[in-house]
């Protein structure tokens, strides 16, 4: 049984976007993405100074794995959402900079 929320390593992150049993919001400013982007399938833009208006627009029914560039304002983003009534909630463990360590797609 797995409890949430979560921190989930990239590759584990990876292996559910690509099975569909997760989304990924990706919480970083519309200027960073255009810099960097998560090359993976069931990936949304949602910029963190955007966040408390649009998080409804999350699914309840699935994993959302919540990611930015190192992990704290998607650690911000996730708490935000366990106290706004989601449990399948995750924080990608070191964001972006560990997703590239690990050599996985990214896009510019």
């Amino acid at each position: 049984m797995t409890v949430f929320p979560m921190l989930l390593d990239a590759p584990t992150a990876l292996a559910r976007l690509q099975d569909g049993s997760a989304t990924l919001v990706d919480v970083r400013e519309h200027a960073e993405v255009a810099r960097a982007a998560f090359d993976a399938p069931n990936v949304v833009q949602m910029p963190l100074s955007e966040f408390e208006r649009r998080h409804r627009e999350l699914p309840l029914d699935r994993e959302v794995i919540l990611a930015c560039a190192t992990g704290a304002r998607s650690f911000q983003a996730m708490q935000y959402l366990v106290h706004h009534g989601w449990r399948k909630v995750a924080n990608l463990q070191g964001g972006l900079a560990v997703w590239r360590t690990h050599g996985l797609p990214t896009k510019h």
